[in-house]
């Protein structure tokens, strides 16, 4: 489950209850943090981009992560046929999701494995052809019947979001790429939380409150 702006990811991916950061102007980052979801479903194929070797996609995926959670991270890739696979099955709490050959831009995410219903369900409805507002309008209801669980304590996510051409494999990072931290905490609000829920640029504020998707952004530096 998913806050990137649309400079640099055209579409929005999925996303829970957050806090974000990003070097990215707050109203232009929603649409990184909703990215994570919207990955191909595992099966499905993806075509554009070369896709490079398994090893390079681990590394890349895992980079917005704590330099301490990288080496355990599960990490979710393409296999040369372009299918969303299982690139390393980790040991740790976060699953990160490698970047999409199918996509004009560098886009790589990591999230708590709590929000991984959410996260695979909103992959899931776009593979079967479910856009924009219908995708969270599926989840929402189906969080609120019971159908898909949302961790009750909530759960981090971080992005790492740039033009192609950003990750530089030989030195191991992605020049010019932003980063956004979100963490989900569902149902949250300024009430509950004491955090603004208008947007700014020097410090946290809250997203789509009130809902199973909230979150609290942080806008960060490059």
């Amino acid at each position: 489950m998913p806050f990137v702006p649309s400079a640099l990811r055209p579409t929005a991916r999925a996303g829970a209850v957050l806090v974000a950061l990003t070097a990215a102007a707050p109203l232009g980052a929603q649409g990184a943090a909703g990215r994570a979801s919207d990955h191909a479903a595992p099966g499905a194929t993806t075509a554009a981009r070369q896709i490079p070797p398994a090893a390079e996609q681990v590394a890349a995926a895992v980079l917005p992560l704590p330099a301490e959670q990288r080496a355990g991270a599960t990490v979710l890739g393409y296999s040369p046929e372009g299918r969303l696979v299982t690139l390393r099955a980790g040991t740790g709490a976060m699953r990160c999701l490698a970047d999409d050959p199918g996509q004009p831009n560098f886009h790589v995410a990591c999230y708590h494995q709590g929000l991984e219903p959410f996260m695979a369900r909103g992959r899931a409805l776009r593979a079967e052809g479910v856009r924009g507002e219908q995708v969270d309008s599926v989840r929402f209801r189906e969080v609120g019947s019971g159908r898909l669980a949302m961790p009750r304590t909530g759960g981090a996510l971080y992005t790492l979001t740039g033009p192609a051409g950003s990750w530089d494999a030989a030195a191991g990072r992605a020049a010019g790429a932003r980063p956004l931290f979100v963490y989900y905490l569902p149902y949250a609000t300024a009430a509950t939380t004491g955090l603004s829920e208008v947007p700014v640029r020097d410090g946290p504020w809250l997203m789509f409150p009130g809902t199973p998707k909230a979150h609290i952004m942080l806008v960060g530096a490059m």
